[in-house]
Parts: C-alpha cells; sequence; structure tokens
C-alpha cells in the first residue's frame, strides 16, 4: 500500500512543479516590434535636393504612411513594447523617420525623432450618441407603427 502514495505524492510534486513552470513562464518578459524604420546608412544615400519621392521609394521601401495634406512628406515608424506578465504594455523604444518634400517632389528635409522627441497628444474623441434609449428591437419595431404617413408612400 505504500506504493501507491508515493506514487501520489510524486504525482503530486510534479504538478506543483510544472504549475510554477508555467506561472513563471506567464510572467516572463515579451519584446514586440512593430514598423520599419531605415538605417543611418540607408539615409546617408538619400541626397537632399536632389532624390525624388520615388528614387527614395525605391532606395529604401515604401513608408508606413505619408503626409496627409497635399502628400507633404514619408514617415517610417518603428516602435518596441515590452509586456511583463499580466502588465500593461510598455514603449521602451520608438523612432520616426520623416522626408519631407517640395512641391516638385524633391527631398527637403530627412529628420529622425526617437521616444525622447515625442510628445503626448490628447487626441478629441467624437461620438455620435444613439437613439435607441435601452428599448428592445420589438418595442422600437411597435413604437414605429403610428409614426407612417399614408401620403408619404402615394405619388
Amino acid at each position: 500500500m505504500t506504493r501507491p502514495a508515493s506514487f501520489l505524492r510524486n504525482l503530486a510534486r510534479t504538478a506543483v512543479v510544472g504549475v510554477l513552470l508555467a506561472g513563471l513562464a506567464a510572467c516572463a518578459e515579451q519584446v514586440r516590434k512593430h514598423g520599419y524604420v531605415p538605417t543611418d546608412a540607408d539615409l546617408a544615400e538619400i541626397v537632399v535636393g536632389v532624390d525624388t519621392r520615388e528614387s527614395v521609394a525605391e532606395s529604401i521601401g515604401t513608408p508606413s504612411s505619408a503626409g496627409l495634406l497635399n502628400e507633404s512628406g514619408f514617415y517610417y515608424v518603428q516602435s518596441r513594447m515590452r509586456t511583463v506578465g499580466p502588465r500593461r504594455p510598455q514603449v521602451i523604444d520608438r523612432q520616426v523617420v520623416a522626408i519631407s518634400f517640395t512641391e516638385a517632389g524633391v527631398v527637403q528635409n530627412v529628420e529622425r525623432f526617437g521616444l525622447e522627441d515625442g510628445r503626448m497628444v490628447a487626441l478629441s474623441r467624437r461620438v455620435t450618441e444613439s437613439s435607441v434609449n435601452s428599448q428592445t428591437f420589438i418595442r422600437q419595431l411597435l413604437g414605429n407603427l403610428g409614426n407612417f404617413n399614408p401620403g408619404q408612400f402615394v405619388d
């Protein structure tokens, strides 16, 4: 009878060790990288006043985003975020390369910004309120029955 008891004890120890290892693995640091930023060597190939939008896109690739108004520039954005366990992700590095162009499409300026150069931007969130006031679908459907005017349907 001692054999099953020792087997159960070993099984319980193995289960506890497995749960502890899984818990530690869940708390391991995870680093995610998003986006693309050209290297300094790639940016050195761009000649201000000579290169155009097409030559920039050809030499260092297409940008993550472009200027919204009159296509004023290319923006390459890269972020690294660290997540530890159940905590919120934390931005540990962000690089932005901004290439601005003249109206003729020639490179005017090349700038690199880091996380230390950034500012918090408060975004305005405008949401249209719903006219539904906690009414069920059936109540809304039946509530519209008296709102029809037969003159609307007859020409």
